[in-house]
């Protein structure tokens, strides 16, 4: 069902894509408003290029994306910009993370292209009525909707027509190979994941959650408990 009204507009002075995204943090610091404004394509160029990011992105089967939208870009954020806050590199992380996925869908939308023509002005005016598409077919924009969204799942389409099925999957294979258990660092970011879902919820994640990335939070709690008890006997 479609919007009676659209939450997407451009900026006449800078064509610059404007939307309402429900529940999207906002910077509370004139840093990470600057941030939010001028530094995004950084922090995307980081993600995209983070190696292990990219590797399960493209082939972890057993993927829930906020692994990556949350967890990865949550920890590039907290990396680059240290001396933020928790919720201004929350903010932060949800607007790289809206921008990225929401033009990765807005190229879906056109067909993998992303550009009508060789001007500027040309793509902006595509690429915006890509994101009006994308906006506009589902019931209501919001931030958890674009953080359960694979950022990668188009370039694996992509890949997909690139590369023989047999190469394909011999790549997939040996991802598959070494994908390991929770690191430390990736089981803390899960459990403060776990707060913010326990503040929003009234209650902690579940491992016998049907929600993917519910019992993801929930592993990295008992991943932290059997660590703490093993130190303890230990």
């Amino acid at each position: 069902m479609a919007h009676s009204t659209s939450n997407v507009g451009v900026n006449p002075q800078t064509g610059t894509i404007q939307l309402e995204i429900k529940g999207l943090a906002e910077p509370k610091t004139p840093e990470a408003e600057r941030i939010c404004r001028e530094d995004l394509n950084e922090l995307i160029t980081a993600f995209v290029q983070d190696k292990t990011t990219v590797e399960k992105g493209l082939f972890d089967t057993e993927l829930v994306p906020e692994e990556l939208t949350q967890v990865r870009m949550g920890k590039i954020v907290k990396e680059v910009y240290p001396h933020l806050q928790d919720e201004d590199q929350e903010a932060v992380r949800q607007h790289a993370i809206a921008a990225l996925n929401l033009v990765q869908q807005a190229k879906k939308e056109l067909g993998g292209g992303g550009g009508g023509g060789s001007g500027d002005t040309t793509q902006n005016t595509s690429l915006l009525d890509g994101v009006r598409k994308y906006a506009l077919s589902v019931r209501e924009l919001d931030i958890d909707l674009i953080d359960r969204i694979n950022p990668f799942g188009e370039a694996y389409a992509i890949l997909a027509k690139s590369m023989s099925e047999e190469r394909l999957k011999q790549v997939a294979e040996v991802i598959a190979a070494k994908r390991s258990t929770l690191t430390l660092e990736e089981a803390r970011e899960l459990a403060k994941r776990a707060l913010r879902f326990k503040q929003e919820k009234g209650r902690l994640p579940e491992l016998i959650a049907t929600d993917p990335w519910e019992k993801r939070m929930a592993e990295g709690i008992a991943f932290l408990q059997r660590k703490a008890k093993e130190s303890k006997n230990g």
